[in-house]
C-alpha cells in the first residue's frame, strides 16, 4: 500500500481589524461586520483573501480596516 501525502492548500489570508463603532450605521452594515466574525472593538480576525472578503471590507471602510 502506498500511502498518499496531503498537500495542504495555503490560502492567502487578510487580516481584517474592526476599528470603529457600528451603533449608528445602518443595519445592513452590522450585518457585514457580524458575518466576518467581528464583535468586539479592535479586533481582528483573519479570513481567506478573496474577492468577496474584500467586498465586505470595501462595503464598510469606516468601520473595518486591512491590517498589513
Amino acid at each position: 500500500m502506498v500511502k498518499e501525502k496531503k498537500k495542504q492548500a495555503t490560502a492567502a489570508k487578510v487580516r481584517i481589524q474592526y476599528y470603529r463603532s457600528f451603533i449608528a450605521a445602518p443595519a445592513k452594515h452590522k450585518q457585514i461586520v457580524k458575518s466576518l466574525g467581528l464583535t468586539k472593538l479592535n479586533q481582528i480576525v483573519e479570513r481567506t483573501d478573496s474577492l468577496a472578503t474584500r467586498g465586505f471590507v470595501a462595503k464598510v471602510p469606516h468601520l473595518l480596516r486591512i491590517v498589513e
